[in-house]
């Protein structure tokens, strides 16, 4: 392996020893019960099967037969998750014929960010996971489950889940998704109508036609942002099964893998003798994985909050630091919009995932003795492709054969011998404002440092009015604040990516420093986001005026207010004069979220040291 892995890794291990092992501990101690619901008193047990069948009842009854919760993201307004309306029927139906039994037991909120994108509902988004998570929670309480399926895909809702699946770490899991959308209008001619939009060129008609055509029909969103994001980490850190996130809806290849997961999960079971429970699973080595995964792709910086509260809740413990290290020696190997012109179909259709593990293997970039759900237990499996076999003469009716030895197509990926680039996609900037971090997978050479003078808004709302009375057509960089956890929820500020891409289009330098989110499909824009401390607890964001200089530095990581210290200290904390985000939109019922959430290095998280002591 590259040794700079194998250091990486060693260090998180030894950071995170004590919380580790107290963690593995608790989900021991949970798991010595392997069929907790035979401990429950008759009462319980009878509501816990009331309305089961009555063989269902016989089985559960005893102790001999496993019981899987079902636990869904589904609603029909989110299209990547709509197919999941019929999931829970074909698999009851398949672990009932494999000699299991299935109960749904609950449903989980899913959000849609690309809905409430410069919406107020957008100030839920961050904090809807924490709510998936303790939703999750409740929905395992009842004690009476020896496996877990879940079913999610998109922004808040896998991270949301796996946390809460954490929770109840001596169950085994396995995720199963449900594939993106066919292709619909390509990403550049999208990007092209939203500019013109906003350069008043063409009017609301023209754009919405643009986006319809984009966003078509039941799946996934087909560019790379975090909810494709979400499905390459559970694959790449062994969750789902090799080669199943970017199989399209309403396909047979789809259905069939639907079928083998639920299969699968009963194997792992304690009714089994190859016991796998979640919690063991999800370890330090599938951490680093998901990270290198996550740079070699170009992945959503979303996922740097979310893999920290992922690690977190299971006892493990990493920092920014450790995606940037990791960044200098990751090379970059896919081209996916917003980095390139290709979306998730054509990278799954060039290699996609198995050829992806396949080369970042190889190479040594990843983990290979870590557990994962496929049969060997080896993320070897994840180098193999899922094809259909004939039901006739295989009783799954699948089967995994070896994938395609190179790439289809160096245009969108590449072998880690010759990568993109040599670096991954993600910079730790540091400096007097305090830390940040930079998706640079997207970000020209040209644009990697940018110093030029400050001007400073309290939201995007403010931006784009200035955008629009023709204010910003110069070289400056946008200091968005207020927009952190604490603040409003720490929203992505999407609507700054469109008017930044048109005056970096007209030859001006422009970059973002902000306390909030940019969109998992933001890119050519060099932004430093997630700043720490953020404006509401103190952080010096706070002070930076109009016409102040900043140098952001994306070679080097440095992220500095060119101002005199004695000026800095004789200037008075910024109020937040757009203040707006307590009430309305349901925003009332998250102040107990806001007051109590960590800062984005933590993970941005309201739930406290999940898997600490």
């Amino acid at each position: 392996m590259q040794p700079k892995v194998i250091e990486i890794t060693n260090r998180i291990i030894e950071r995170s020893q004590d919380n580790r092992q107290r963690y593995l501990g608790r989900i021991k101690q949970a798991g010595k019960s392997r069929r907790a619901r035979t401990t429950l008193p008759c009462g319980n047990l009878a509501h816990g099967f009331a309305a089961c069948s009555s063989s269902n009842k016989s089985d559960l009854t005893g102790s001999e037969k496993a019981n899987v919760a079902i636990v869904s993201a589904y609603n029909d307004m989110l299209s990547a998750h709509q197919p999941y309306q019929d999931y829970p029927k074909r698999i009851k139906a398949a672990i009932e014929a494999n000699g299991g039994v299935a109960q749904f037991a609950g449903g989980v909120p899913a959000m849609c960010d690309g809905i409430t994108q410069g919406e107020a509902g957008m100030e839920l988004s961050l904090f809807s996971r924490d709510v998936i998570a303790l939703s999750t929670a409740v929905a395992l309480s009842h004690n009476m489950f020896d496996g877990t399926l879940y079913l999610g895909i998109c922004d808040k809702i896998v991270p949301g889940l796996l946390i809460g699946a954490l929770s109840f770490g001596h169950l085994p899991a396995l995720f199963i998704p449900a594939g993106p959308m066919q292709s619909g209008l390509p990403n550049a001619e999208k990007a092209r109508i939203r500019q013109l939009f906003a350069e008043g060129k063409v009017g609301r008609e023209e754009l919405l036609k643009a986006e319809s055509a984009s966003y078509h029909s039941a799946g996934t969103c087909t560019f790379y942002g975090t909810a494709n994001s979400n499905q390459m980490l559970l694959e790449i850190m062994g969750l789902q099964l090799p080669g199943s996130s970017f199989v399209n809806p309403g396909t047979e290849l789809r259905d069939q893998l639907t079928e083998y997961a639920a299969q699968q999960v009963l194997k792992f079971t304690s009714a089994g003798d190859d016991y796998r429970p979640l919690g063991q699973m999800v370890d330090e080595r599938a951490i680093v994985n998901g990270i290198v995964g996550l740079l070699a792709t170009g992945g959503s910086t979303n996922q740097t909050l979310h893999l920290v509260a992922i690690a977190n809740a299971a006892g493990i413990s990493i920092t920014m630091d450790d995606f940037s290290e990791l960044s200098e020696i990751v090379p970059v190997i896919s081209q996916i919009y917003p980095n390139g012109l290709a979306d998730i179909n054509r990278f799954h259709a060039v290699g996609g995932m198995p050829y992806l593990v396949s080369t970042l293997l190889e190479n040594g970039y990843l983990h290979e003795n870590v557990k994962t759900i496929s049969d060997n237990n080896s993320l070897t499996d994840y180098c193999l492709d899922p094809q259909l076999t004939n039901k006739e003469l295989s009783e799954v009716g699948l089967t995994w054969v070896k994938a395609t030895d190179c790439s289809l197509d160096h245009n969108v990926l590449r072998c880690a011998k010759e990568p993109f680039s040599y670096s991954g996609g993600l910079k730790a900037v540091k400096g007097n404002i305090g830390n940040a971090i930079v998706k640079t997978s997207a970000v020209k050479d040209q644009h990697r440092i940018i110093e030029a003078p400050a001007r400073v808004f309290d939201s995007q709302q403010q931006f784009n009015q200035a955008f629009k009375a023709g204010e910003l057509h110069r070289d400056f960089i946008a200091v968005v604040r207020f927009q952190g956890p604490k603040a409003n929820g720490m929203p992505e500020l999407h609507k700054l990516m469109t008017p930044l891409g048109v005056l970096q289009d007209k030859g001006f330098k422009v970059a973002v420093v902000t306390d909030g989110r940019m969109s998992g499909a933001s890119g050519k824009v060099p932004a430093a986001i997630h700043l720490t401390p953020e404006c509401t607890n103190g952080g010096l964001i706070g002070k930076v005026q109009d016409g102040d200089i900043i140098r952001l530095d994306t070679t080097c990581g440095d992220l500095s207010l060119l101002v005199d210290e004695a000026e800095i200290l004789a200037r008075t904390m910024a109020i937040n004069s757009d203040d707006d985000s307590q009430f309305g939109t349901g925003r009332e019922l998250f102040s107990i979220f806001r007051n109590n959430v960590s800062d984005a290095q933590s993970g941005a998280c309201v739930l406290g040291s999940l898997g600490q002591a």
